[in-house]
């Protein structure tokens, strides 16, 4: 059996591959014309699906309860405003 090298990357190097693949394909899927906001929403419910699948509904309702403030709080702005 061979070893993909996504086995041997540690959390966070998995993590930033995934984050890779998927802003080329999110690239990708701009090239096509395909909105943004479209993008966006099929893959907050894409990740839902595989958050609920792997950890159940409530774990998946408990940890989407804090999303707001975490975007309240900036963790998902790239840009911060200057004033």
């Amino acid at each position: 059996m061979q070893t993909t090298a996504a086995e041997l990357a540690s959390d966070n190097d998995q993590k930033r591959m995934a984050l890779g693949y998927l802003q080329e394909a999110w690239a990708e899927a701009r090239l096509d014309g395909i909105d943004g906001d479209c993008l966006a929403q099929a893959s907050l419910f894409t990740a839902f699906l595989e958050f609920v699948s792997t950890y159940g509904e409530d774990a998946t309702a408990h940890f989407a309860s804090g999303l707001s403030d975490r975007i309240r709080n900036g963790e998902f702005t790239l840009e911060r405003p200057r004033q």
